[in-house]
């Protein structure tokens, strides 16, 4: 087309920077729901090695604490996690747990729980 001269109806291009616009805006939305659902999958993966490990312990609780808390770090690693604590009170084990994510490219972030774990009192 010579300069000047417009295409029928006066459109000069004006819809693909809209749709430019709309690509970029379902690729934001995209990373940060990617994002979201990674930080919640680190989150319940905390918690379930955080409870097995709580679980774990109170099974050998009565053997000695380095014991159960031996046995609470070995369910908690076999969970893709990592024992950040132990503690024996009694015969409850409390056990805590982190979980490290990386939701995008260069941003890290820690999931932790806390697990309780021992008899039932009425």
């Amino acid at each position: 087309m010579r300069p000047g001269l417009r295409a029928a109806g006066g459109e000069r291009g004006g819809a693909t920077i809209c749709l430019l616009g709309v690509g970029l805006l379902f690729v934001v939305a995209g990373l940060f729901g990617a994002g979201v659902g990674a930080a919640r999958v680190a989150r319940q993966q905390a918690l379930v090695a955080a409870d097995l490990g709580a679980l774990a312990g109170a099974a050998r609780v009565l053997q000695d604490a380095p014991v159960a808390c031996a046995r609470a770090a070995e369910l908690v690693a076999a969970n893709a996690a990592r024992l950040v604590w132990c503690r024996i009170d009694g015969l409850d084990v409390l056990v805590t747990t982190e979980v490290m994510v990386s939701p995008l490219p260069g941003m890290t972030r820690t999931a932790r729980a806390t697990s309780p774990a021992g008899p039932l009192r009425g």
